[in-house]
């Protein structure tokens, strides 16, 4: 059977406009990947160069490479930012590790153990979701205060393990789980939490590296509860740190861009280490049961 000549200059144009919409697609997508790094080009150009280079107008594309802004900002006497650094580090992997363990076994016993006041448990939850945040702030530092908590990591960390979005999301995942893996699980003699331990975790690693992605950020970002528990400049976290470089009187540029610079580092490492699980698992956020 031969191909009449309609149906060739359909085919030609067919391909023509996929090469051109393929052509567009890419220049797009480029176009939003530089926008999207112009900012972090900007932070990592100011963060080696001096304040009137950044602030002078004969603006240059690239730095004059100030590489002793490094060791002025570890050595600045007014602010141990490397202490800093420790701190948010040890904030934000706890708050991580001690999140998807306490929101995990929620969100599981929520969805899958049998108990007639579950979803009255279930509405609580969601109805702290809209509570606004400040409502609970002075509450909960009367609180932390009483028990001696401040400049304490038990004050920074403990108040923000549990977060009710967090148990929704797991709660929303494990009704997704396939049954018939506990099923099997059960058979073999295992209850509640060996088939929680044994059979879900290791088959939810894409969900909780994706859980786990996003409260380290939050965790590494946390600025208003820090500064309020943080109050001895030996407990500040990086984010506190940022933003002693900038007083009534100066504004330190270079310090500032450069202790950016270095604490977006931790974030970068964390994505790079959980990306290939992340995608996945934040596709797996929106199963329902």
């Amino acid at each position: 059977m031969t191909t009449t000549a309609p149906q060739v200059g359909k085919e030609r144009r067919r391909k023509r406009g996929g090469v051109l919409g393929n052509t567009g697609l890419y220049v797009g997508v480029s176009v939003a990947a530089l926008l999207f790094l112009l900012p972090f080009y900007l932070i990592l150009r100011n963060s080696l160069s001096t304040d009137p280079e950044i602030t002078g107008e004969n603006w240059k594309l690239l730095p004059s490479f100030q590489w002793g802004n490094i060791s002025e900002l570890f050595d600045d006497p007014t602010v141990d930012f490397a202490r800093s650094m420790w701190n948010s580090t040890v904030i934000a992997v706890s708050m991580t590790i001690g999140t998807l363990l306490i929101c995990s076994l929620a969100g599981y016993g929520l969805a899958r153990i049998p108990y007639k006041h579950a979803n009255k448990v279930f509405y609580a939850v969601l109805a702290t979701l809209m509570v606004p945040t400040a409502v609970t702030f002075v509450p909960s530092f009367v609180l932390v205060s009483s028990l001696g908590w401040i400049d304490t990591y038990r004050g920074l960390i403990i108040p923000g393990l549990f977060s009710g979005f967090t148990c929704f999301l797991f709660r929303q995942y494990f009704l997704g789980f396939p049954k018939e893996l506990e099923e099997a699980a059960r058979v073999d003699g295992l209850g509640y939490w060996g088939a929680y331990w044994r059979i879900v975790v290791p088959n939810s690693l894409n969900f909780f590296a994706a859980m786990a992605t996003i409260t380290f950020i939050s965790g590494w970002n946390a600025f208003l509860w820090p500064l309020v528990i943080g109050q001895d400049p030996s407990s500040w976290t990086v984010q506190v740190a940022l933003s002693s470089f900038t007083t009534n009187q100066t504004v330190n540029f270079h310090l500032i861009f450069m202790a950016t610079a270095i604490s977006i580092l931790p974030l970068l490492f964390v994505f790079l280490f959980l990306q290939r699980w992340l995608v996945q698992g934040i596709a797996q956020t929106g199963i329902k049961g």
